[in-house]
């Protein structure tokens, strides 16, 4: 029914990842798709675009804030895709979970305090915490038979100092690509409730799921979990809606969302949406399931396609398999290069803009960071690109 292979030229439209690509490298060609930042290279669902001509046609653009229509709609969502039954008044309207987890971070933490991270990590753990004086504590996750896992003895040491009051959490975790089972959120769950750590969990990536995974909503694990967990969602990376600003905040605790409230009222803002942030969610969530339920294979399709070709034409590259996200986590390490001259290739010999994975902190030096959201016929001319430029460089490294 969709249209996953269409080519999207985005330069000269303000897409950030384009631009950024033309900075970095200005010989990039039109015919080059940046794989970095995380938005998709598909055409927007019909339902939306649709959706949203029909909604200006009579529309006054003033002051506006969430209708019942609107609350429904995230209440389905939640429910039907998640089994997660929520209340109007828990959910909390955020222009980005980004802005969220800086609300977040002041709002339960104070200044000089630890907030725990599990690095690598996305890069705005980092500056949520180092850019409002807290510190971040790293819980470094684990590889164990190639597989990330949680360092648990670690985060029960670092729960249990009382100078640390807060885990930042990531679920699905990205970069890695990890979908946490429920036996593992229940333990760090756990974890925190013994040493009074609250929890913001950020699960903007759930409904990305790989087949053979699922994921498992913290919050809805039992209300002990709910009352110690803020959890942000949005339907930006699910539909493609990064520039609607539209994004949920659900607080359960009542005392909590108060002080997240306040936090928010000392930037003299409110917690309110753009206008078609609003509707474009509302329509992602009430009518563009089966746009969703096409992409998964797409992406899941992508992802063999990339497991494949290292297997077969780069086996220096280690490839982690992606459970969840549409962000998957390569170790480069076997080509050989400091993870500064990695950089260097792939941008000026590759002509391959990713995400580095120093970016992530220490432990992502010498890993990439692609983003699998595009139409398979890009991905594999970015894939050719790779094995050309690394045979030029040395031709053992491609089989």
């Amino acid at each position: 029914m969709y249209d996953f292979s269409t080519r999207i030229d985005r330069s000269g439209a303000g897409s950030d990842k384009w631009d950024l690509m033309k900075k970095i490298n200005p010989a990039a060609g039109r015919d080059i798709v940046p794989l970095s930042v995380a938005d998709m290279e598909f055409k927007t669902a019909p339902e939306i675009t649709a959706g949203l001509q029909d909604y200006l046609n009579d529309l006054i653009l003033g002051y506006t804030g969430p209708t019942e229509r609107y609350y429904d709609a995230v209440r389905f969502w939640m429910k039907s895709r998640h089994s997660w039954d929520i209340a109007d008044e828990w959910i909390v309207n955020s222009n980005g979970v980004v802005a969220a987890l800086y609300n977040c971070v002041k709002a339960f933490s104070a200044p000089g305090e630890g907030v725990i991270i599990m690095p690598p990590v996305y890069y705005p753990f980092f500056t949520a915490i180092e850019r409002n004086g807290r510190r971040p504590v790293a819980n470094k996750l684990l590889i164990q038979n190639g597989r990330y896992r949680i360092d648990f003895d670690d985060l029960e040491a670092k729960a249990a100092d009382s100078r640390n009051t807060l885990l930042l959490f990531c679920s699905p975790h990205n970069p890695v690509g990890r979908v946490w089972e429920k036996e593992e959120l229940k333990k760090l769950g756990d974890i925190c409730l013994r040493h009074g750590v609250t929890i913001v969990s950020d699960e903007i990536h759930f409904d990305l799921i790989m087949d053979g995974y699922s994921h498992t909503v913290l919050a809805g694990l039992g209300d002990d979990y709910a009352q110690n967990t803020i959890t942000c969602t949005a339907p930006s990376k699910t539909f493609n809606l990064a520039g609607m600003r539209s994004s949920n905040i659900i607080i359960p605790n009542g005392a909590l969302r108060k002080k997240y409230l306040e936090e928010i009222s000392l930037s003299m803002s409110r917690p309110a949406l753009n206008i078609l942030g609003y509707r474009a969610c509302e329509i992602a969530y009430t009518r563009c399931g089966p746009w969703l339920d096409e992409l998964i294979p797409v992406i899941g399709s992508n992802r063999k396609t990339v497991e494949d070709f290292m297997a077969r034409r780069i086996p220096g590259i280690r490839v982690f398999r992606m459970e969840g996200t549409y962000l998957q986590w390569w170790d480069c390490r076997g080509l050989g290069m400091e993870y500064r001259e990695l950089e260097h290739f792939m941008v000026n010999e590759a002509l391959l803009f990713l995400d580095e994975g120093y970016v992530f902190g220490e432990e992502g030096r010498g890993y990439e960071r692609i983003n699998l959201a595009c139409p398979a016929a890009v991905l594999e001319e970015a894939l050719e690109r790779l094995a050309a430029a690394l045979k030029k460089r040395d031709p053992r490294l491609v089989s």
